[in-house]
């Protein structure tokens, strides 16, 4: 995150800059403290509005973008970042329609994710 700027804010300028993705912040789906990194991490719903071809990631630096079902998202990400594959992870057992607290319908099969953060560094006392 840019200093002053607000987690979804960040979330939709990195999934911009990192994927050539542009949407509307939807809902906040949870917020997780990393205490040994010192730094929390915001996760939210993204409504796409428009996927670029190219972007100035995918241009300068070779980027590509990569859209997984939740369940192989995990997969990778256990790999990679196995802390985002945990938060991830509690994320979707917590939406689960079978524990009543579902926030959002479960995906068709043909729907994918695209896995991006934002985090804060210094774990702020209060959520912002």
């Amino acid at each position: 995150m840019e200093p002053e700027e607000e987690p979804g804010g960040a979330a939709v300028r990195e999934v911009y800059e990192e994927a050539g993705v542009k949407g509307k912040l939807g809902r906040l789906l949870g917020v997780f403290e990393n205490q040994d990194r010192k730094h929390r991490t915001y996760v939210y719903v993204l409504i796409v509005t428009e996927i670029l071809e190219d972007w100035e990631d995918s241009v300068n630096i070779g980027r590509k973008r990569e859209w997984f079902k939740v369940e192989d998202a995990i997969k990778v990400l256990q790999c990679h970042k196995p802390v985002h594959a945990e938060y991830l992870e509690k994320l979707k057992l917590s939406c689960s329609p079978t524990n009543g607290n579902s926030v959002v319908p479960p995906l068709p099969d043909n729907n994918s994710l695209y896995v991006t953060s934002a985090q804060t560094s210094g774990l702020p006392s209060t959520v912002r």
